[in-house]
Order: structure tokens, then C-alpha cells, then sequence
């Protein structure tokens, strides 16, 4: 009987659920021999967001933890490690919270669903209430764990004094239990903290936090390791205040480069196994990129959605599928610091697949993160969005946009601010689109040119010239989109073929044809009548006079960097009823 083929982990964090129910898995056993030949106490590992870490933590605690099922890890390079399997598969009371839903807009919330993280993770050792190696006092130590008020279910109590000693008790009651340290595992350590900066609160939950840390990493006698994740390396002096040299392990070191993404030979089976190897060269383009240590690797969830995507539809495109995972707030936040001046053209600069050299920050304090454009770089750099080419010069790196995925994703966030902008300067849009109406080509050629200066521009070396003039398309449909009275269609079927933009203006009995080109600057005014030209020899105006459009105009524009050029031809039509 032909083996069933095996299904895509989408979304899919849990390793035993991958390891028994038909996934396919991407072996990182791997990072279980390298933790224990390359001993920390602590140890932190920051990746971007997507790149693996919850499920690798999830593996963690399935290799380690007493009970484990050690059928799930048969046949992956951990297995052919027979003395390191003997010796810890199995042998390790597990704690295992992940922080990534500490949220909220106000500190209580945030901080009962911490109690709540932590108390369900106290439920899972039930059994400690009826242990006969645990004493009555030590078993109200437990209780207070998984209290609940009067709502019920997730409702844990937990004063101060009991949840800032929560993982730190709960680790002393197991090791009392099995006789036996702890293996502690906090998954999106750092989420707490961003949503404390966002909603305000941000000196108590660091408090709480760095209270919580402190017990359980430094001060804890039934502590064997620790494992944390998370995206970002935060300053030792806000969070891991006093812990005896946590070992960091952030994207520019090398050990561990090759557990969180995907190798190029990985993504290569990978793609061999679904029969999908022509996709490779488009997989490398949109996912690749990233430098972590000596690895060069590409993001796990990208390459997982789009394999998904091309198993159903064997033509089917590469999306963003990072960009949808988030609001990608960062980027958004440095593109408004960076509006005018050097960091403006810099961001040109990388949009254009060009490399530039900034001071990079690896250990930042939470609260100043979006403090000055310089730490901005780091941030960008340290959540993924750039990623580094080469060896550093110290803390000066060369960096660049990792691949077109995220390129898209800077070029979304240029358009978005670049439509918030025109909104809040109504007059200017105004003076625009009348000219617009009534065929001013100067006055709009003046008012495009002024919008082209504002905004941050693509350039000539990275993309295709049909990708450039996307972009002039798309900053013509933002400045359009506000008309609400107007039907904009874009690349609409028109006469004999499809017009880059179409306008009706009802009211008026106006229809306005737009076609765009991309042209280096001494071509300017020859790509605007080739696009005139295109206008008439495909007859994307036919339709407004079978719509009994009274006036009809025809632009040619072409742009180049942040110059433009507009023509424009009028015709006047009877109604042909």
C-alpha cells in the first residue's frame, strides 16, 4: 500500500501533534545535543517571530519531560544518540509556560492572565496534592497556585508574594516530588513587556516580571536549566537583573544558527518530497535571505504556507504570509521617524536591494526601543526586517532587506503612511484631482511631482520595470481612493486589452483614462506620448463613449525616481444612444 502523503504543520506548534498525527517535520532534534554539549545555566535564544521557536521549546519538553513518549523521537538524529538519550530522554520534571497571550490595555488584565498561564501550567502536577513527599505546609504551597475566585475557571488568586514565587515554588515542589531538578521552559518571554509599552504599563510588568525571573533563574536551588525565547535580547539591567551570566544566543552568534529556520538543503527535500522542486528558485527569491550566525536561512512559516498553497494550486504565487501574521508596527513606526532626510534616502536605498552600514544594539531596554531613530535600525535588524551581509565590524553591520517577502511589506508601509498623509492635507489633494478633472495636465504634473518628493520612492537597481511602475500606479490609486464620488478602477478590461487606471465621474459625465510608464529621465516626455499612444491603439476609452461620457481624457504619465512627466488628450462626444 502507497505511504499516505504527509500533511503541512500549519500553524501546528505542538511537536507530539506533528510527530503522531501525519506532519510533516523538519528535524531540529539536533538543538537538544548542542544545549547539553554547550552548557547554560540560563539560556536565551531571540529570533524573529515564525522562525520556530515555540515548536523547538515544544520539543524541548517532549525529550525531556518524565512521561515522555520516546516513540515520537525514533528516527531523528537525536535518536542515533543512544548514551545522551539514556541518560536525560525522559528523566526531568518540566515547566513549560509560553507568555506570547500576556496582554491587555490595562496591568490588571495583563497580569491575571499571567497568574492564569502560570496556574493552568500548575494544574498539569495535580498529583502534587496527594504526593506523599510533600509535607501539609508544602502542599498549601501548591494550592495557592491553582486557587480560583468565585468566576470559576482561570480565575486564579495569586497575591504578589505567591506569583512572584510561582515557578520558583512550583520547581521546589516537583524536585521534592521526583527527587529530581527542574527544567524550566518560557516561551515569548518578552511579549509582556510589549504590550506593557503599548498599553501604558510598563514599569509594573518589568517589575512583576524581573520579581518572577529573579525566584525562579537565580535564587533557585531545584533549577537543572532554562530555556527562554523570544525576539528581542532586552538589557540585563531592566529584566535579568542579577542572574549569573544568562547565556544570550541571538542571531549573530553561530552556535545553534542552523535550529530556528529552514537550511537551503532542508527547504530543497523538503520541496522534493511534495514533488514541488520547480518552485525552488521562487521559494529562495521570497523566503531566503536571512543571516543567522553562519547560516543562511529561510523563514519556516513562509515556506510551510506557500508549499501548502502550491500543493493545491501547483501555479499559484508567493504571498506575504509573514506580513499577515502581524501588523508590522515596527516598520511603520521607523518609516514615520524617518520621513525626511538621510534615514529616508537610506530606506530608498533599501528597497533598491542596496546594503548600507549602521551601528547595531543587540541588548536594548524595552521602553527605549522607538526612542531614536538608531535604535530603531536595531530593532529592525533584531525582529527580521534587516538581516546582515557579511562579517560586522564590531557593532557596525551592512544591512539589507532579506528577500522580496519582506521587501513588500516596506513597500505596503511606504503606501499606507504615504495615504495617511494626503488624507490629513486635504487642499493639496483637492488642487490635484480638480486639475485632474479638467485636464490641467501642468497643474497635475506640479502636484504629482510635489507627492513624489514626499514619499519614499523605489529605485532603479532591484526590481523590474513593470514592479516600478506598480508603485506609481499605487500612489495614483492612493490619491484617487479618497474621492469617494468617483469609480476608480484599476487595470479594469477596457476596448482591447486592460487600462492602467480608469476614472468615472458620473455627475460630470467625465471619463478619465490613466496609463503609467516607467522611463529613465531623459525619456520622460517620449513615455508619455507611447502612452497616449497605447490609449488610442488599444481603445480604452471605448467605454465611455458607449457609457454617453460627455468629455473624455486620456493621460500618459511617466515617472522616473521622483521626476514625472503628464500629457494629455481631450475629446469632447456626442451621445450615441
Amino acid at each position: 500500500m502507497m505511504e499516505m502523503e504527509k500533511k503541512m504543520p500549519i500553524g501546528i506548534e505542538n511537536f507530539e501533534e506533528i510527530r503522531t498525527e501525519g506532519f510533516y517535520y523538519v528535524d531540529k532534534t539536533g538543538l537538544i545535543q548542542e544545549l547539553l554539549h554547550n552548557w547554560g545555566k540560563v539560556n536565551l535564544f531571540t529570533r524573529p517571530r515564525r522562525f520556530g521557536k515555540s515548536l523547538n521549546m515544544s520539543m524541548l519538553k517532549n525529550f525531556f519531560e518524565i512521561g515522555n513518549k520516546g516513540e515520537i523521537f525514533e528516527g531523528l538524529k537525536i535518536s542515533e544518540d543512544t548514551a545522551l538519550c539514556e541518560s536525560y530522554m525522559g528523566k526531568f520534571p518540566v515547566i513549560s509556560v509560553s507568555l506570547k497571550g500576556v496582554s491587555g490595555s490595562e496591568f490588571e488584565t495583563a497580569r491575571s492572565l499571567l497568574c492564569s498561564i502560570i496556574g493552568n501550567e500548575a494544574l498539569r502536577f495535580y498529583f502534587l496534592t496527594e504526593s506523599d513527599r510533600l509535607n501539609d505546609k508544602e502542599k498549601l504551597l501548591y494550592h495557592q497556585l491553582i486557587a480560583v475566585d468565585r468566576t470559576g475557571k482561570e480565575s486564579f488568586v495569586m497575591p504578589d508574594s505567591v506569583l512572584m514565587e510561582s515557578l520558583k515554588n512550583l520547581s521546589m515542589l516537583l524536585c521534592k516530588h521526583y527527587g529530581q531538578k527542574v527544567i524550566i521552559l518560557i516561551d515569548e518571554y518578552d511579549v509582556p513587556l510589549d504590550k506593557a509599552m503599548q498599553g501604558g504599563y510598563y514599569d509594573q510588568m518589568i517589575s512583576l516580571i524581573r520579581a518572577i525571573f529573579e525566584q525562579a533563574l537565580k535564587t533557585n536551588d531545584s533549577l537543572y536549566f532554562a530555556v527562554l525565547t523570544g525576539c528581542l535580547r532586552v538589557s540585563k539591567e531592566s529584566i535579568f537583573t542579577g542572574l549569573n551570566n544568562p547565556k544570550i544566543l541571538s542571531i549573530t552568534d553561530v552556535e545553534f544558527d542552523e535550529y530556528f529556520g529552514f537550511m537551503d538543503w532542508e527547504v530543497r527535500e523538503l520541496l522534493e518530497y511534495y514533488r514541488l522542486s520547480e518552485a525552488y528558485d521562487t521559494m529562495k527569491e521570497w523566503y531566503d535571505g536571512y543571516h543567522f550566525g553562519n547560516a543562511e536561512v529561510y523563514c519556516p512559516w513562509d515556506v510551510v504556507c506557500y508549499c501548502n498553497k502550491l500543493r493545491s494550486k501547483p501555479n499559484a504565487q508567493p504571498e506575504a504570509y509573514w506580513l499577515n501574521t502581524s501588523s508590522n508596527d515596527v516598520v511603520r513606526r521607523f518609516l514615520e521617524c524617518a520621513d525626511t532626510g538621510v534615514a529616508k534616502r537610506e530606506i530608498e536605498g533599501l528597497v533598491a536591494g542596496e546594503v548600507i552600514q549602521k551601528e547595531i544594539h543587540q541588548e536594548l531596554v524595552y521602553k527605549d526601543l522607538y526612542s531614536s531613530i538608531e535604535n530603531m535600525w536595531s530593532v529592525l535588524f533584531m525582529t527580521g526586517y534587516l538581516t546582515q551581509q557579511g562579517e560586522p565590524d564590531g557593532d557596525v553591520f551592512s544591512l539589507r532587506i532579506p528577500n522580496f517577502e519582506i521587501r513588500k511589506i516596506f513597500v505596503q508601509q511606504i503606501m499606507e503612511l504615504f495615504k495617511d498623509t494626503v488624507q490629513k492635507d486635504g487642499q493639496t489633494l483637492r488642487v490635484f484631482c480638480e486639475a485632474l478633472k479638467n485636464g490641467d495636465a501642468a497643474v497635475v504634473e506640479e502636484q504629482f511631482h510635489r507627492y513624489l518628493k514626499k514619499t519614499i520612492s523605489i529605485r532603479d537597481t532591484f526590481v523590474k520595470k513593470t514592479i516600478k511602475e506598480n508603485f506609481y500606479h499605487g500612489i495614483l490609486l492612493g490619491l484617487l481612493g479618497f474621492k469617494a464620488d468617483w469609480g476608480v478602477f484599476s487595470n479594469k478590461e477596457a476596448g482591447e486589452g486592460y487600462g492602467d487606471i480608469l476614472v468615472e465621474i458620473d455627475d460630470e459625465a467625465i471619463g478619465i483614462v490613466i496609463e503609467i510608464k516607467y522611463d529613465d529621465s531623459a525619456r520622460l516626455e517620449i513615455s508619455c506620448m507611447e502612452a497616449l499612444d497605447q490609449i488610442r491603439k488599444k481603445k480604452y476609452e471605448e467605454q465611455f463613449r458607449e457609457m454617453g461620457m460627455k468629455h473624455i481624457l486620456k493621460y500618459g504619465i511617466a515617472c522616473y525616481q521622483k521626476q514625472c512627466k503628464v500629457a494629455v488628450e481631450k475629446e469632447s462626444c456626442q451621445y450615441r444612444g
